[in-house]
């Protein structure tokens, strides 16, 4: 698995964005859209910023859902709906408050959180909203960060890394630093990074809230190409180029940190 898309990387045509604009679709609200073998499943969860106190919020409230294995999903809604937190409990970042998350068949919130941290590690990469690239830094020595902890050699983690930013079509910027790039280049190195450790789960945070129109139409056909890869992409977003789209397989609408 560690190096099955540094193979990849290195025979497939780098990616393209294409021309035609995204179609779109009603989508129903229904989550249980797929008979596939459930990968994530969450039971009765909440989660409370300050429980017990005065001034307690509850971000998502009692919420259950399944995620498929092989699935593209949408988790929508307007800010403050609990996207960001929802993402944050499904991605082992976070805790829940009560409830119940399986990952690949095992209760993560009876985890350490040592153990945590691996499952992170081996089976989440994740896109954070602002890309969080380190400044001043070049776009591979950004991709390599998170395979240093898993300290392999070297050699063969700049190798993967560069054939993640060469399948993305940023060959020529391997050594640019990361300021320097426009922000739809900045995305794709962003994605990269949540590449290197080869994960099973791909999750992006509002990928699309600092880039423009043809940056947000590449990202779905990126997705759409992690699929491919047998990989399963949750996304949460509140940008229209996004929610219309009609590659989703499960589309979640949040309200107030509950299903819609």
């Amino acid at each position: 698995m560690a190096h099955a898309i540094c193979a990849e990387a290195a025979t497939n045509q780098p990616w393209r964005p294409r021309e035609s604009p995204i179609q779109t679709v009603e989508r129903p609200t229904d989550t249980a859209l797929d008979t596939r073998p459930k990968l994530i499943g969450l039971e009765g969860v909440s989660k409370v910023y300050r429980a017990g106190g005065r001034t307690a919020v509850a971000a998502v409230e009692d919420l259950s859902l399944n995620i498929a294995k092989g699935s593209l999903t949408l988790v929508r809604g307007p800010s403050g709906s609990g996207k960001t937190t929802l993402l944050g409990v499904i991605g082992c970042m976070m805790r829940p408050t009560s409830g119940r998350v399986t990952v690949a068949g095992d209760d993560v919130t009876r985890l350490s959180e040592e153990s945590l941290a691996e499952v992170r590690r081996r089976l989440f990469g994740f896109i954070f909203q602002s890309n969080h690239l380190i400044q001043r830094a070049t776009a591979l020595e950004n991709v390599m960060v998170p395979g240093i902890p898993c300290r392999e050699f070297n050699g063969s983690l700049s190798h993967r890394a560069r054939s993640l930013l060469a399948k993305l079509g940023l060959e020529s910027k391997t050594h640019q630093r990361v300021e320097h790039l426009s922000g739809g280049e900045r995305q794709r190195v962003a994605i990269a990074r949540a590449l290197i450790n080869d994960p099973e789960i791909v999750i992006a945070d509002e990928p699309t809230a600092h880039l423009d129109s043809n940056s947000a139409h590449s990202f779905v056909d990126i997705s759409l190409e992690l699929l491919t890869q047998g990989k399963s992409v949750i996304v949460a977003s509140h940008d229209p180029l996004i929610c219309g789209a009609a590659s989703f397989t499960q589309v979640v609408s949040l309200h107030n940190g509950r299903l819609v």
